[in-house]
């Protein structure tokens, strides 16, 4: 094997067999509403009923969950068909080596987010230690809080699985408390949270505040549209399924239903909070509306919120990308304490107060790299891989010297595009860059570099577990040698009976 071909295969970016999924509907919808529980979603609802009013607020988070759900729907089916994570996918639109450009970007935003969370995280704690024991040290329980995450996310995608288990429902019952708390205190101000408006706009600012609503939450989950194939992998689908709906039931319940359902709640509670006690800080709206054993527990719904978010929604997508960047060399494990460290380096406590505007940045430079693969896989490739070639460093997606100018001249093209429109950033940085690179790879780029799922569009060749394939690349390698040893050629692997 060349040694070239060691770096595009380390152990944890090789493709998961049917037997090692094993995330369910019921765990991925699970997974999602933990996930969702987020601050940003907090400062949507915060920042909303400034210029209008909660209904619209509703409404705009509801139809930006809703679209932004069916993207990452359409994504994840190529961790469900193919087994392989997103930064060996990426592989195919950007090259070997161009994968690192757009896969860092995602790896270094999802470290971001998570030092944004660990760190609003552990002034819950913080908050928990000093009522229970007069301790005052945000910074101390910052740092306890984020080795607790890194190591419980190095065991495993499953032991994942098991916390959003157990934390969804928790967040969801103090999430409901908080609610009526809140919306009594705001009665007693004479404030009616559905009608109530700080500052109220009509007209055409009263639409580009509701869009930005709907965008805000798309930028958000703009991250996991691009690489829910890192997590999509282990979700369980049957084998020979060829509905596409049947195939997805798993991706479809959980980013159709539980994201928007879950979104949409965290984002009343941070307007609540706002019309209560003019704080869309959940930490502070807490600590402003209970107190004593309560306020503890309330503040506990902050920990685990931030806790299971960031473990599947940022640790997991950015250790991935890490390895895949380091080669075999670069362990899982490692990836997750290197983006821990990124997390931290950026001072995630100086964010938060510009949420709004990093969501819509995040949008714009995300949202093109979900157009570009919605072009490569569905309109190009037919959800066909030649998975074998993903793993050679000479293979068809080697393109010039590992580059894949049309998906890099679209994704820079596309991004621009998205920030100079920034209100509209996901809408205009998906159809930018999803006509840009198909036009570019159909009509030129894949014209001088040949694809061998394109070309010959075999469903039994290229298509994974639609056709009960497994992808076995160790066996692949295998095959290779004693073909050129005895100088055949090595047969494409056969789908499992």
């Amino acid at each position: 094997m060349d040694k070239k071909d060691n770096h595009l295969k380390s152990p944890d970016l090789m493709p998961i067999p049917h037997h090692e999924k094993k995330i369910g509907t019921l765990g991925f919808t699970f997974m999602w509403i933990g996930m969702a529980v987020v601050l940003a979603a907090f400062a949507i609802g915060g920042a909303g009923v400034q210029s209008i009013s909660l209904i619209w607020v509703v409404l705009g988070t509801l139809l930006g969950t809703l679209l932004i759900g069916f993207a990452i729907t359409l994504t994840a089916d190529i961790g469900i068909e193919h087994g392989i994570s997103f930064p060996v996918y990426m592989r195919a639109p950007f090259g070997t080596l161009g994968t690192h450009f757009p896969s860092v970007v995602r790896g270094l935003a999802a470290s971001m987010w998570f030092g944004i969370n660990t760190f609003f995280g552990s002034t819950a704690i913080n908050g928990i230690l000093n009522i229970l024991t007069g301790f005052d040290n945000w910074f101390v329980c910052y740092v306890l809080f984020a080795l607790f995450q890194l190591f419980n996310t190095a065991l495993g995608i499953k032991a994942v699985e098991k916390f959003a288990d157990l934390a969804a429902p928790i967040i969801i019952l103090i999430g409901v408390w908080m609610y009526f708390n809140l919306a009594g205190e705001a009665s007693a101000q004479n404030k009616d949270i559905w009608g109530w408006v700080e500052s109220p706009v009509t007209g055409g600012a009263a639409f580009t505040a509701f869009v930005v609503v709907v965008v805000s939450n798309m930028g958000y989950w703009a991250t996991l549209a691009a690489d829910i194939s890192s997590i999509s992998r282990f979700i369980k689908a049957p084998k020979h399924e060829r509905n596409w709906v049947k195939r997805n039931k798993g991706a479809l319940v959980g980013s159709l239903v539980g994201l928007p359902l879950t979104q949409t709640f965290i984002v009343v509670l941070g307007a609540v909070s706002y019309i209560a006690v003019s704080n869309f800080d959940p930490v502070v709206a807490l600590q402003e509306s209970a107190s004593g054993l309560v306020l503890g527990i309330l503040l506990l719904m902050i920990v685990l919120a931030q806790w299971s978010t960031n473990v599947s929604a940022n640790i997991v997508p950015a250790a991935t990308i890490f390895s895949n960047v380091g080669g075999p060399k670069l362990p899982f494990w490692a990836g997750v304490f290197i983006a821990g460290l990124i997390g931290t380096v950026i001072q995630p406590w100086s964010i938060f107060n510009l949420l709004i505007p990093v969501l819509l940045i995040a949008a714009a430079i995300l949202s093109v790299i979900v157009g570009i693969i919605f072009a490569d896989y569905y309109l190009l490739r037919k959800r066909r891989m030649n998975v074998h070639d993903l793993y050679k460093s000479g293979g068809q997606y080697r393109y010039d010297g590992g580059i894949n100018w049309a998906g890099v001249i679209s994704w820079a093209i596309g991004s621009v595009a998205a920030y100079t429109f920034s209100t509209y950033s996901f809408f205009v940085g998906f159809g930018v860059g999803a006509l840009l690179y198909y036009l570019l790879a159909k009509h030129w780029y894949f014209k001088k570099h040949p694809q061998a799922e394109i070309d010959n569009p075999s469903d039994e060749e290229y298509l994974g577990i639609t056709v009960g394939r497994d992808w076995n690349i160790g066996e692949d390698f295998v095959e290779e040698k004693i073909g050129r040893k005895t100088g055949t050629e090595a047969t494409p692997a056969k789908a499992d009976a």
